[in-house]
């Protein structure tokens, strides 16, 4: 069974392989037909054009000030995010409140939302607001789409954590 699992692995990650080593290696050993074998010369000018020089539709600047978007992006929604999924996983599971199980429940609901059918009411209301096609706009949308997942996550691991102990922070001085 592991010869077989062994097999099946490396035909899985066989595109990665050749991704990667071709990647590094010169064009003319590329266009001599070696794809799976080691670079005989590694070579990183492929990299340094895609980052520099690379086109992408009529302009061609490289791949730099997309990364950096990308960045400018993920950072702050993975922040906001999780700060208000933590905030919102300790509320559901150490306040007791009525309702607090109905709150969970709908929050639980959008894990299950398909991005599709968010994607036309979310565009009307970056619309309405003047944020459509703008980067805070782009990361309000990640930020709210992504509470409901960090919330699940949080939640789940507060559960963890004995009321007690809680109680017992609370009574040594924790805020």
């Amino acid at each position: 069974i592991y010869g077989s699992l062994f097999f099946m692995a490396a035909f899985y990650l066989m595109p990665l392989w050749v991704m990667i080593t071709t990647s590094v290696k010169h064009l003319d050993e590329i266009y001599a037909g070696s794809f799976i074998g080691l670079p005989q010369q590694i070579s990183f000018d492929a990299w340094r054009t895609a980052w520099s020089e690379a086109c992408n539709g009529t302009a061609c600047k490289g791949l730099k000030p997309y990364f950096i978007n990308s960045l400018l992006l993920t950072i702050p929604a993975v922040i906001m995010s999780t700060g208000i999924g933590a905030i919102n996983g300790y509320v559901i599971t150490k306040w007791r409140f009525p309702g607090s199980n109905v709150i969970f429940g709908l929050l639980l609901f959008g894990c299950f939302l398909p991005f599709q059918a968010v994607i036309l009411p979310m565009a009307q209301t970056l619309g309405i607001l003047g944020l459509a096609g703008s980067l805070p706009g782009l990361v309000l949308v990640h930020t709210v789409y992504g509470i409901a997942f960090t919330t699940l996550f949080f939640r789940n691991y507060f559960v963890s954590i004995p009321d007690e102990l809680v109680r017992a922070a609370k009574i040594d001085g924790a805020g």
